[in-house]
């Protein structure tokens, strides 16, 4: 299993910045991709932004590309999210999730989880 704790989010001025962090923990074997998704009142859940552990260019939602930059400490599976010149737009709950393989007691296996989510509110 999983657990993921974000933390970061907040109240900020359009043109602000805030950082997210997600720190997993659990039975943790490895874990191959974290990312971020998003969720505005009345809309859909959508990615922000994925990163996996292996290297390779992160994923990034057309919305905050030149914006946003997500990086990851895989020694201590940590996610984090700088998000730079924030519009009203970016205005949502942003979810951490992680997927990888996790130690049962049968061995290890296929694992994920989605965090709990914290509040990110552009507004002048």
């Amino acid at each position: 299993q999983v657990q993921l704790v974000e933390s970061g989010g907040g109240l900020v001025q359009p043109g602000g910045s805030l950082r997210l962090a997600c720190a997993a923990s659990g039975n943790i074997f490895s874990i191959n991709v974290m990312g971020w998704y998003r969720q505005a009142p009345g809309k859909q859940r959508d990615l922000v932004a994925s990163i996996i552990s292996g290297g390779g260019s992160p994923t990034y939602a057309d919305s905050v590309k030149g914006r946003f930059t997500i990086s990851r400490n895989n020694a201590e599976n940590t996610v984090y999210l700088q998000m730079n010149s924030l519009k009203p737009e970016d205005t949502a709950v942003y979810y951490c999730y992680a997927a990888g393989r996790c130690r049962y007691s049968i061995g290890v296996g296929s694992c994920s989880s989605s965090g709990q989510g914290t509040q990110v509110t552009v507004s002048s």
